[in-house]
């Protein structure tokens, strides 16, 4: 019988059904996160994932807000930043999420992993949005599949990768948070790829509405951009990692020089969603090499208007 998730809330940070060495580790993932928050975390994951050999192997659903609850293994070195309240993901996507709460879209969650924003944007305080979480990876597809049962199955997940066109690939890595396709290696899982545009021929999404699409692909994202010519000419913004150890910024490149789309970045100094007209501007944001960035692509007027009044928002 399986054993009962721990409980967290992240508003409380009331901790629930731990034992004694469970509550001290939480301390220790806290203070590690809080420490490591000072160098963006480096080491971090290393450490909790030495930390989470020493206990016994149950999941932590932590309360991300009155409408939303996100499970993985307790003392996972990805997640477990989480138990550290001060502590923000994706700081970029979640102001655009939040800014757009009163809009009718849906999120393409690619390379959804778990399903964190999923759960999230699908959730009250984020608007209820309808969201598509694809994930390829088998291991990783059961716990997203999990997130969107504890949450009452409210937003849909399909297994697959998203590339340039429909076929085959195989999985590489050893990390759940960075497997990929790229490459074209020969061992690994075996999975299905899908282009973006797919989902419009199989009716998953209708031409004529608003998308926000996530892409954390590790390593293919020109190649999912390409397959997603007919979906980016939608009202889309595309959300697009780009890593901290690329100097030569290939994502961004390629989305200002070889698609109609505009690049946006958000820029920490200024507290705003800069528009990109030469690429230096991320030698400057780009400040860690080991972890990932997302910027902004969309050629929607609509969209476009939105974050020019998220900007008027920040100031």
């Amino acid at each position: 019988m399986a054993i009962p998730p721990i409980q967290f809330d992240r508003a409380s940070g009331v901790l629930e059904g731990a034992n004694a060495w469970e509550r001290l580790a939480a301390v220790a993932l806290t203070l590690g996160s809080k420490i490591s928050s000072n160098f963006s975390h480096r080491g971090y994951n290393s450490c909790a994932n030495l930390l989470r050999r020493t206990l016994p192997e149950r999941d932590i659903a932590i309360r991300l807000n009155e409408d939303a609850t996100f499970a993985f293994p307790y003392g996972d070195g990805y997640w477990s930043k989480l138990l550290n309240r001060t502590f923000s993901y994706e700081d970029e996507l979640d102001l655009l999420f939040r800014a757009s709460a009163d809009v009718d879209y849906t999120l393409l969650d690619c390379g959804a992993n778990y399903g964190y924003w999923s759960v999230l944007v699908s959730s009250k305080p984020y608007g209820s949005h309808r969201a598509i979480a694809i994930e390829p990876s088998s291991a990783n597809f059961a716990k997203l599949a999990n997130n969107a049962g504890i949450n009452n199955n409210r937003f849909d997940a399909m297994k697959c990768a998203i590339g340039a066109a429909r076929g085959t690939a195989r999985l590489s890595g050893t990390k759940h948070e960075a497997l990929s396709i790229a490459g074209g290696q020969e061992e690994g899982e075996e999975v299905p790829v899908i282009a973006l545009d797919n989902l419009l021929d199989d009716g998953k999404v209708a031409s004529g509405g608003k998308f926000l699409i996530k892409l954390d692909v590790e390593g293919v994202e020109i190649e999912a951009i390409k397959g997603g010519t007919r979906l980016l000419k939608e009202d889309s913004v595309l959300l697009a990692e780009e890593h901290g150890n690329d100097p030569k910024h290939t994502v961004s490149r390629f989305i200002l020089e070889q698609t109609p789309l505009k690049l946006i970045v958000y820029d920490p100094s200024s507290n705003r969603m800069e528009t990109v007209t030469e690429l230096s501007i991320l030698d400057r944001i780009k400040v860690s090499s080991h972890v990932g960035y997302n910027v902004f692509g969309t050629a929607s007027a609509f969209w476009q208007d939105r974050i020019h009044a998220l900007n008027a928002r920040l100031q």
